[in-house]
């Protein structure tokens, strides 16, 4: 027992498990505006599972910020998502949809994978299993993916590009 707690104990508080924020079920999602994300817009271009990954956000118009990922491992194209960052009343969700390189999808057609927001400051968003976090001229992310009952914490570092 003693070492199953000791196990659990270092999982939880592995620096990589502390960047990532969830919300209580039933818990009100966090309080924010799309305005208050700025510093996400751009061209990024870095590393996360194990490949090559870019992603593009564009400046927030009418209640929505629209990205895209693309992900590539040897030279081919693995996936893709096209991201949506909505304005719902005093709060946002990032909704996304997976394409694999062919460009069928992962999701349903009336299905998205969806974060609710966390919190949000000068230059970090918390989603429910999703942290962007800006220091200078890079991004990391922190994404929680659950796999068989196994949660694993991915990091994905970014740094800006010109286009």
């Amino acid at each position: 027992m003693k070492n199953l707690l000791l196990i659990f104990l270092l999982f939880v508080s592995s620096p990589l498990f502390s960047q990532v924020k969830y919300l209580e079920e039933g818990q009100n999602p966090g309080v924010g505006n799309i305005t208050d994300l700025k510093w996400l817009v751009g061209f990024w271009e870095g590393t996360g599972f194990g490949g090559e990954c870019e992603e593009v956000w564009m400046p927030a118009a009418d209640g929505n910020m629209v990205g895209t990922f693309r992900f590539w491992s040897e030279g081919k194209l693995i996936f893709s998502e096209f991201m949506n960052i909505i304005q719902e009343g005093n709060s946002f969700t990032l909704k996304l949809k997976h394409f694999n390189a062919d460009l069928s999808p992962w999701e349903e057609k009336d299905e998205w994978t969806t974060f609710r927001l966390v919190g949000v400051d000068e230059t970090s968003v918390f989603f429910h299993g999703l942290t962007m976090k800006r220091e200078a001229n890079e991004i990391i992310l922190w994404l929680a993916i659950t796999e068989n009952g196994e949660r694993t914490i991915e990091e994905l570092k970014y740094v800006k590009k010109a286009f």
